[in-house]
């Protein structure tokens, strides 16, 4: 019914700090939150202050691929 191209797209964020730490000692694993986006409004990467629960504080949670 629907070609490929859709215009509102499922992105994954996933905890910046998290990331960069490698899933350091203190924290268990990485946080993802799962979110739609607009293709035509935000082409580029979606960046978003979100809580993350091995931070235990509000992080910036960036776009990744799937």
């Amino acid at each position: 019914m629907a070609a490929g191209k859709d215009v509102r797209v499922r992105v994954i964020l996933e905890c910046t700090s998290c990331a960069q730490n490698g899933a350091n000692k203190k924290s268990p694993g990485v946080s993802r939150y799962i979110t739609e986006k607009n293709r035509h409004n935000t082409p580029g990467r979606l960046e978003l202050r979100k809580f993350c629960p091995y931070c235990y504080k509000h992080t910036i949670h960036g776009e990744i691929k799937k």
